[in-house]
């Protein structure tokens, strides 16, 4: 698949997630019932949030939510910060980071899917969080001047660029001198078979795309980063995703062996340097 082709098919899948939630439903990337009722133990994004943080938050932005992580929760938030969520979503992390940055800080989020847009807008009426602010745009193509934001956050979403090269230059760019990026992202460990990575189902399962956890420092060292960080915080088991990979299509004793552990979330953290260094 081509770059355009990966981009409108990832689209596709996520405004379909949105449309569900609308509908009563839950996203999650194993797929839902036609209830709030998941089709399976999504391994990948459930239970990524204790009720402590979702109280006051709509129940539309904790069914939206599609991460593999829960960035907000680790990363370091002050009071008066600027915070861009990149793929935004249903604007469960955004509205978590507003909260953290208090009325003097801002969280923008940032999302390419206008059906994702239009519930995270309802989310944030719904929350009457005023130092909020939606953006439509792709992550490739950050809308907002260069050195304007202290911290850029996303769950699950640069591993779904077909271009993270660019993703990375682009965050750079936004980013003040010194600040940070902390971003959940879905990484590998060692290699994994060619017909997978190249999975047009898996390009929208929430695993798709997803750079060796060394290729994704070097990357980001490339794009002008320092202090780079990777924690692994959940590794997947075959077992614990053995309905979605068979929902997928997939022959889960021939591929059990060649991907057992090698998926995995991670939490990443980089720093821009301070000008002058």
């Amino acid at each position: 698949m081509d770059t355009q082709d990966i981009k409108e098919v990832v689209k596709e899948k996520y405004g379909q997630a949105a449309l569900r939630v609308v509908e009563g439903g839950k996203s999650s990337c194993c797929g839902t019932a036609s209830t709030s009722v998941p089709l399976c133990d999504d391994p990948i994004t459930s239970r990524l949030y204790d009720l402590n943080q979702t109280a006051g938050l709509p129940d539309k932005a904790v069914l939206a939510s599609l991460g593999c992580g829960n960035p907000t929760a680790l990363a370091e938030l002050n009071p008066g910060e600027t915070v861009l969520d990149l793929g935004s979503g249903g604007g469960i992390d955004v509205l978590l980071s507003a909260k953290r940055v208090g009325p003097t800080g801002k969280a923008y989020g940032l999302d390419m899917t206008d059906e994702m847009l239009a519930l995270a807008n309802e989310n944030k009426h719904k929350a009457g969080i005023n130092n909020v602010e939606f953006l439509k745009g792709e992550i490739e193509n950050i809308p907002l001047p260069e050195n304007s934001v202290d911290v850029i956050i996303s769950n699950c979403v640069i591993n779904l660029s077909a271009d993270k090269d660019r993703v990375f230059a682009e965050a750079f760019r936004v980013l003040k001198p010194g600040g940070r990026l902390a971003v959940s992202d879905v990484v590998t460990r060692g290699e994994i078979p060619s017909d997978i990575r190249k999975s047009v189902l898996l390009w929208v399962g929430c695993v798709a795309g997803a750079l060796d956890e060394k290729e994704y420092r070097e990357k980001l060292a490339t794009a002008g980063f320092e202090n780079i960080d990777l924690e692994p915080t959940r590794i997947y088991r075959v077992a614990d995703a053995l309905n979605f990979l068979t929902d997928q299509g997939m022959d889960v004793a021939v591929i059990g062996p060649q991907v057992d552990e090698k998926f995995m979330s991670a939490f990443i953290r980089a720093r821009k340097p301070l000008e002058g260094k």
